[in-house]
């Protein structure tokens, strides 16, 4: 199976194309498209809202099968206007680069100390105008893990977050383990399920 993954994030492309390789897909991204990419707006409340609102777009615009995802950061005992959910890069209304939003949760981690965080994730997949699948389920979500304020030497365009972030198992850095952990968190096991069921149905 063919599939358009909704993202011009080449680091997020690279990371699914990894995790899925097991299944027979072939992933291309928008950048892959030599057309132009429309701007899809993205006001849901939820993760899942907002990957519906980019697969349904892309699927009118292209006409092909195609599927988007989306994420929310969330804390474990912060105030709920200190929780990014959905809004992970929009802080106050501004869309802020990956140096910005290194300095942002870093500062959020000085005043907090060390945040216990979760990422809940969504997919939708639109095949065809009546075949359409969705899921916001647990086994999406990222293990528990720990933000911190000091930041890896190791920046990784794309996931300005991983410099940030320890396994809350071992206190170290992802970039310090061996190598899938940062996979792991990006793309879990609950998406490979999804692809499953669909192709199996």
């Amino acid at each position: 199976m063919k599939l358009l993954y909704g993202t011009g994030n080449p680091a997020k492309l690279a990371a699914m194309r990894n995790r899925l390789a097991e299944l027979d897909i072939e992933l291309m991204g928008l950048q892959d498209l030599d057309c132009e990419i429309p701007s899809v707006l993205e006001d849901g409340q939820t993760p899942l809202e907002n990957a519906r609102q980019k697969a349904t777009a892309y699927y009118r615009t292209f006409q092909i099968p195609v599927f988007s995802c989306d994420s929310g950061l969330y804390f474990d005992d912060v105030p709920d206007e200190i929780q990014p959910g959905v809004h992970v890069r929009t802080i106050d209304g501004k869309y802020l680069t990956d140096e910005e939003m290194v300095e942002y949760y870093t500062n959020l981690v000085r005043q907090y100390g060390d945040l216990t965080a979760r990422y809940k994730n969504a997919i939708c997949l639109v095949l065809d105008e009546t075949h359409v699948y969705e899921a916001m389920e647990p086994s999406m979500e990222s293990e528990p893990f720990l933000l911190t304020g000091k930041p890896h030497a190791r920046v990784n365009k794309g996931f300005p977050l991983d410099s940030l972030s320890k396994d809350l198992r071992t206190g170290k850095y992802y970039y310090d383990l061996p190598d899938g952990g940062l996979e792991q968190l990006a793309v879990e096991d609950g998406f490979i399920k999804f692809f499953r069921q669909v192709l199996s149905g």
